[in-house]
């Protein structure tokens, strides 16, 4: 099988088809290589794979023909000339924050971030002298105030964890490539099924594969999608460091990718109609979603991506007597359903109080300049019946007015 006009397949083919080579055992299924290396016919076979005067493989921490399969797969499916794989999410950013900076740079960032990629850039990469810079997601204003000479990476997550903000990709690209600067957009709330950041100007994709691409919550991966030029580097750091993806995550990831497009539409439809419904319930303050049109940024959301996503926030005010987080709290308490977890990006519906899981690391004034309130509730919609999931909404949520 070839793969090399994979580039003009549509997703949902490409999903399926791109990046498997068979094997001399003709195999129809992607197949796993559970081992940690591989055997020469000669010394001199040995030196020229070892010195890259010949492809091939060497050792499954940074060549294992199940994760280049993952990995082609998906640079297909985002239009980028490469991908990385690595552990996982954090990993991902990690490996390219190794692999693009150095002491003395500057990072302009999102204030709405996961909670530990605030930690990664602010503890972490502020012990090796990188600062970050953090303003809000969609003031293209505040991003080019705070770019300086030093600034070399501009990250953003759009849609937000978990309010659904969304920043305008491709002026943003322009702006970054104005000062010399790489765009580097985490895609893991969307996938490449709802949204194509390399199209609109993004040099580098990130996604935690852990999320939506897996789908059913099995494994842990990361995987970064850009121009071979800094991915050469990337995979640099991969090789070096260490932190790879396992053959076993990555034949998961493959098979989780053949249903992406299907599952990517039926998480928005749900949630999307609980979304509409949320919003009418006398107990929730605000719900934030960007596929509703009291969304202020709706209209860019319809505009650059396909659909709006899974996940939504809602704010329930204090109410009988209980303060905001009380009050939120029990309605998490109540769900007999849903997943009370941290993760995201299963078929089965998760909720959590991002203030004191997600985002709980965060000081007190990072949380406020996030939008993390007491009250707010993240619900990461799955497959599950749609009568089902607001019936167990309704529990808490009734209770409450």
């Amino acid at each position: 099988m070839t793969t090399d006009n994979s580039h003009d397949w549509a997703l949902a083919t490409q999903a399926i088809r791109a990046g498997h080579a068979r094997t001399h055992e003709q195999e129809h299924g992607e197949p796993i290589f559970p081992t940690s290396s591989f055997v020469y016919g000669s010394a001199a076979e040995a030196a020229r794979k070892f010195g890259g005067e010949e492809p091939g493989n060497i050792y499954s921490r940074f060549t294992n023909p199940t994760v280049r399969n993952f990995e082609k797969r998906l640079a297909v499916m985002e239009g980028g000339e490469r991908c990385v794989a690595t552990s996982s999410g954090m990993s991902a950013i990690l490996s390219t924050a190794l692999a693009l900076l150095q002491a003395g740079d500057e990072i302009v960032a999102s204030r709405s971030l996961f909670g530990s990629t605030v930690s990664l850039f602010d503890k972490y990469l502020g012990k090796f002298g990188i600062t970050t810079r953090y303003v809000e997601l969609s003031d293209l204003e505040a991003w080019e105030a705070a770019i300086t000479p030093a600034t070399r990476l501009l990250f953003a997550e759009t849609p937000s964890n978990p309010l659904s903000e969304v920043v305008d990709i491709k002026a943003l690209a322009e702006i970054a490539h104005r000062h010399d600067a790489w765009l580097a957009i985490d895609n893991c709330f969307l996938t490449p099924a709802l949204q194509k950041p390399i199209e609109l100007g993004a040099d580098l994709v990130i996604h935690s594969a852990t999320k939506y691409l897996d789908g059913q919550g099995r494994a842990i991966g990361g995987a970064v999608v850009g121009r071979d030029k800094e991915l050469e580097e990337l995979f640099g750091v991969v090789r070096t460091c260490g932190p790879c993806m396992s053959p076993f995550n990555a034949w998961i990831f493959l098979k989780g990718l053949e249903t992406l497009n299907l599952r990517m539409k039926a998480h928005c439809e749900n949630a999307l109609e609980l979304a509409r419904w949320l919003e009418a319930h006398p107990a929730v303050a605000r719900v934030h979603y960007s596929g509703l049109e009291s969304h202020p940024q709706h209209a860019l959301a319809s505009r650059q991506q396909k659909a709006y996503g899974a996940v939504l926030g809602l704010e329930v005010a204090p109410s009988s007597g209980k303060g905001a987080r009380e009050a939120a709290w029990s309605v998490i308490d109540a769900t007999q359903i849903m997943s009370i977890t941290g993760n995201l990006g299963d078929v089965k519906t998760t909720i959590t109080h991002p203030g004191t899981t997600t985002h709980g690391r965060l000081n007190e004034e990072q949380k406020a300049a996030a939008g993390i309130s007491e009250g707010l509730i993240r619900v990461a919609v799955g497959l599950e019946d749609l009568d089902d999931l607001k019936g167990d909404l309704a529990r808490g949520l009734d209770a409450l007015v």
